[in-house]
């Protein structure tokens, strides 16, 4: 199960793309037919009726996840359990999750943040993608036993990874994702090996092992907003802040960690500034997709996590100063 910590950084910006999606060779479709693909494919994920078992898989990692997705009045039910490894549960009420160990019974309760679960991985705002990523159709293919037209989505620069989608011909429902890098390598995926689209899903297979609380008016657990006296003076084409959250460290709430999520619609960059802390090294460390660059700047320690080619997280990382008044 990928973490909600998802988050990008890419190599130096290259006028043309990184011709890691060579395979696409059909010509390009415009904005709006592009937006009208990745809007079926949003929507089915929210809307329709579904359930099955999907593996991920970030290089020698795998692994395997049941899902069921019921709407009933508007209202999104889901529950995501792993079926091998750790036992996890995640059930989500719209726009609230429920984080489930169902060996020690222990529930935390979450607002849905940056950092989604497959099948629901595009963005609330699908227009910007078109800014940064060009769409090409690939062919028809089959997947978890259903036809499926797979989408090739090439960044038109280097400041961002690809990514190939799958999509059931008749729903829309996205049936397998992979993340591209360079030379067409795959960083991470996504596939269903069986799902039911529509019909009767029991609602059994919504039920966690541990009944959690009710849905609160607010998740007591969010950490508040902030803005802090932080920027980033250069962030890589087409990347805005969507979140700024001061989360504490100790328990008397005096020494505080912010964290910052910088976007392009698709990739994710996650930010932390940890004062009173400098980093006992600098440097960039990969862990499969996921490239993490630390330094200090005056006594905090900063860490820039990203799902993408490293130089985007290290770009980041040095571009991140204190505004001056």
């Amino acid at each position: 199960m990928r973490s909600s910590l998802r988050v990008l950084a890419c190599w130096a910006c290259l006028a043309g793309g990184t011709g890691a999606l060579a395979q696409g060779t059909s010509a390009p479709l415009s904005p709006a037919e592009t937006v009208s693909w990745l809007q079926r494919i949003a929507t089915s994920a929210r809307q329709l009726n579904y359930a099955g078992t999907f593996i991920y898989q970030q290089g020698d990692v795998v692994e395997n996840s049941r899902i069921a997705h019921v709407v009933e009045g508007g209202n999104e039910t889901e529950r995501l359990e792993t079926l091998d490894g750790p036992r996890r549960e995640i059930v989500r009420k719209n726009d609230v999750i429920f984080i489930i160990n169902p060996d020690t019974k222990q529930i935390r309760v979450e607002r849905r943040r940056p950092g989604r679960f497959f099948p629901q991985i595009l963005p609330d705002q699908l227009s910007v993608v078109t800014d940064h990523y060009h769409m090409r159709k690939g062919d028809v293919e089959r997947v978890a036993e259903h036809e499926a037209q797979a989408l090739i989505l090439e960044p038109k620069d280097g400041m961002r990874y690809g990514h190939k989608f799958w999509v059931d011909t008749n729903s829309g429902l996205l049936l397998k994702a992979k993340l591209l890098g360079d030379r067409n390598s795959v960083m991470e995926q996504f596939f269903f090996t069986q799902v039911q689209i529509g019909g009767n899903i029991p609602r059994e297979w919504l039920k966690p092992s541990v009944t959690p609380p009710a849905v609160p008016d607010k998740v007591r657990d969010e950490p508040p907003a902030a803005d802090s006296a932080w920027e980033i003076k250069a962030p890589p084409a087409g990347f805005r802040k969507v979140v700024e959250t001061r989360r504490y460290r100790d328990q008397g709430n005096t020494v505080s960690v912010i964290h910052m999520v910088w976007t392009d619609g698709l990739a994710a960059i996650s930010v932390f500034i940890e004062p009173g802390r400098t980093a006992n090294s600098t440097g960039l460390m990969q862990k499969g997709s996921l490239h993490i660059f630390t330094r200090s700047v005056g006594e905090n320690r900063v860490t820039v996590v990203g799902e993408a080619p490293a130089a985007t997280v290290q770009l980041i990382a040095e571009s991140l100063a204190q505004r001056t008044k």
